[in-house]
């Protein structure tokens, strides 16, 4: 319940949050965010490691159809992904940081979740692999470079690249077909 309430907090405060600020979008006494955390750092990067666990991208890969074409799966991958990116980034930009906190990457459960993205991810693209020129795992290492750097506003010039865009330079590339 704090970390759901503070979430929203930081991208309007960032770290100036107050505990009072959040023990009112908690519904709590301030004092209650002690007994569970030791601190107010402590509740943030929770709050932070909590966004970075996949949630609900696995369930919502999950309800991409395999039967669908490859393109429009792509495209449900991506939005999907771009979604996540953007929360995340301004997230970071909010609490000043320009990457995930160093400590996320000493977390097995979520080195775990963001395997299983990746394996969800491969999942979706495999079915065409005869269709490809690459072999899956590199369409996806290069799909997934490209929407990160499409959803970063600072990368893409804020520019962001679209779903579609981006799924339509993996597959076709840009140069044309009729020249």
């Amino acid at each position: 319940m704090l970390i759901r309430a503070t979430r929203p907090l930081l991208y309007e405060h960032g770290r100036r949050v107050t505990t009072r600020l959040i023990a009112e979008a908690a519904g709590v006494a301030e004092g209650t965010i002690f007994r569970v955390f030791e601190s107010k750092d402590d509740l943030l990067d929770a709050t932070v490691a909590r966004a970075f666990e996949p949630g609900d991208v696995l369930d919502r890969l999950d309800g991409i159809d395999p039967a669908l074409p490859l393109r429009e799966r792509m495209v449900a991958m991506t939005s999907i992904l771009q979604q996540r990116f953007l929360a995340i980034f301004e997230l970071m930009r909010a609490l000043g940081a320009v990457g995930p906190p160093q400590h996320l990457h000493d977390r097995p459960e979520l080195v775990a979740g963001l395997e299983e993205v990746r394996r969800r991810l491969l999942a979706l693209i495999e079915p065409d692999a005869d269709r490809l020129t690459l072999p899956p795992e590199q369409v996806l290492h290069v799909w997934r470079l490209l929407t990160f750097a499409g959803s970063h506003r600072e990368i893409a010039d804020n520019d962001l690249l679209t779903p579609t865009l981006i799924v339509d330079t993996v597959l076709h590339g840009v140069e044309r077909r009729d020249c």
